[in-house]
């Protein structure tokens, strides 16, 4: 089985497949100072669940766009199940090229995407990702990946809003019936809603009218359906995107059980 690993900015996605499908799919917060023995009593118990012992995991891959958290979670791959992970990183073979100035600078989770979007819906396409940044991803026919856009993310709009502004509370992002709020929080809803439905709309546009062809938008992130509602620009919403992309990356780029035993993990069984 493969053991994959999704650490953004705010949560970390833990998943397990076993060459068929997916068994298992655990979010935690992220957390730089957590340590890999805190993920390891936290994921044992949940593998435990459906099943699945460390002795069935033989490989694990990484992406995340948190290095300090990189450490812990390397540690808890070997010293937990045994195994060396692979990084998700631009030197490794992705099969596409990266057209991009400094192709080191793209965070793992753009190029995720576009691989796994590539392998799925081919090309041309954008990927727009709702996560703490929301981000659009552009990759061209055979697959290479083009470049982008990076804007905040919508809570961190929210929360920039609430507090640059002292009499603006804090909010939860929904689907506002109407456009022109009546009072406070009604307009401030629909500002943060309809106006991210036209950041998507304008920026796809533009973003076509640059790349010249009429591009496939395909939408990932846990807000990606919510704002599919109000628009008819995102033509796939795929929930899995990134995940997929690791486990893509995994069959290209090999790495495998560590000598010795299996660790620690094993010895508490």
């Amino acid at each position: 089985m493969l053991l994959v690993i999704d650490a953004g900015n705010t949560n970390i996605v833990f998943a397990v497949h076993d060459g068929g499908a997916w068994r298992g799919t655990w979010r935690l917060a992220t957390s730089a100072q957590r340590t890999s023995d805190e993920y390891g009593v936290w994921l044992d118990a949940l593998l435990a669940r459906e099943g699945i012992t460390a002795a069935n995991v033989e490989r694990a891959v990484i992406g995340t766009v948190v290095p300090a958290a990189l450490y812990h979670l390397r540690r808890l791959c070997r010293e937990w199940f045994g195994v060396e992970p692979i990084v998700a990183r631009a030197a490794l073979d992705w099969g596409f090229e990266i057209k991009v100035d400094n192709p080191d600078e793209v965070g793992a989770d753009r190029l995720l995407n576009a691989l796994a979007a590539h392998h799925q819906y081919k090309g041309p396409l954008v990927v727009v990702d709702f996560g703490t940044a929301t981000t659009f991803d552009v990759v061209d026919e055979d697959g290479s990946y083009m470049g982008g856009v990076i804007c905040p993310g919508i809570n961190l709009s929210i929360e920039a809003l609430h507090q640059a502004a002292a009499r603006l509370p804090r909010i939860g992002i929904g689907r506002p019936q109407s456009v022109i709020g009546t009072s406070t929080i009604p307009a401030m809803r629909s500002g943060i809603y309809w106006g991210y439905v036209g950041l998507i709309e304008g920026l796809l546009a533009r973003i076509e009218g640059e790349f010249g062809k009429k591009l496939k938008a395909i939408a990932t992130g846990g807000l990606a359906p919510l704002f599919a509602e109000g628009t008819t620009r995102l033509d796939v919403i795929d929930p899995d995107l990134t995940l997929d992309g690791l486990r893509l990356l995994s069959l290209r780029n090999k790495a495998g059980a560590l000598p010795g035993d299996r660790g620690r993990f094993l010895e508490v069984e």
